[in-house]
């Protein structure tokens, strides 16, 4: 079996998103995929007045859990 490569091939997670996710080696899409499972979960993303998602749900509001996280990004908004 072909060794998996580029967005399909396992990385070492941080310790704050190992524990996030649960799993210490996942591809990146995985990753992706948890963390917006997550933000959808728990509501993170901003929304309009009327309830709606404010720019199509663009923007996440951090919670505890991934502060840590993002807290290292170069991130502006």
């Amino acid at each position: 079996m072909a060794e998996a490569k580029g967005l399909k091939k396992p990385v070492k997670l941080k310790p704050a998103l190992a524990k996030m996710i649960g799993s210490t080696e996942l591809p990146r899409t995985e990753i992706t995929k948890k963390l917006w499972d997550y933000i959808k979960k728990n509501g993170l993303q901003t929304t309009t007045e009327n309830g709606a998602p404010e720019n199509a749900g663009k923007y996440i509001v951090a919670d505890a859990t991934l502060l840590p996280i993002f807290k290292n990004t170069k991130s502006t908004s």
